[in-house]
């Protein structure tokens, strides 16, 4: 079975080029000494596509190659979800609550423009780097693993990517309560 599932990942052109970009191997071939980069930052749309996204690599990373979590390498780029445009000033928000803020410190008005990013696609490379890309200026959410609850985070990775719909839909049910900013 595991066997199977190496081969799987092995064939994916995409997953395949990932796994020689970090240099480590995976698996039981895993060596973080031969890891190229200090940090992999996962860059996805600030939705729930990109969420989903992030969640399909953070299992791959758990799964094949959980020491890139232990050690602190992995990371999220949190792009943001609005640009404020007002006599010819920018600002950025990263939330809706952020986005309430800036309008009460700017004042809403028929100056403002306001544009709601749905996908990294939707900036131009400036505005990619200055909001997400750039080191002085991006938001990165490091990805920390308790070890101490790895068979809980084992079950909850189970229970979201596994085959059986049943727990999946049951643990969206019991958790749809806590559910923020959800774009349909």
């Amino acid at each position: 079975m595991e066997k199977a599932r190496l081969d799987k990942i092995y064939a994916n052109a995409e997953i395949k080029a990932m796994i020689t970009a970090f240099g480590t191997g995976i698996h039981d071939d895993f060596d973080i000494s031969k890891l190229r980069y200090d940090k992999i930052i996962i860059m996805t749309d600030a939705d729930v596509d990109g969420a989903h996204i992030a969640t399909l690599m953070l299992t791959f990373l758990y799964r094949f190659m959980p020491e890139l979590i232990k050690q602190g390498h992995v990371y999220l780029a949190t792009p943001p979800l609005y640009k404020l445009e007002k006599n010819k000033k920018i600002w950025y928000a990263y939330s809706d609550d952020e986005l309430n803020s800036i309008l009460t410190e700017v004042g809403r008005d028929s100056n403002n423009k306001i544009q709601r990013y749905k996908g990294l696609g939707e900036m131009d490379a400036e505005q990619l780097w200055e909001t997400t890309m750039d080191p002085e200026k991006r938001v990165l959410k490091r990805i920390n693993m308790n070890e101490e609850a790895s068979s809980e985070i084992d079950l909850t990775f189970t229970t979201l990517m596994g085959d059986k719909v049943e727990p999946r839909r049951e643990f969206i049910e019991e958790n749809a309560k806590f559910v923020k900013n959800l774009d349909i």
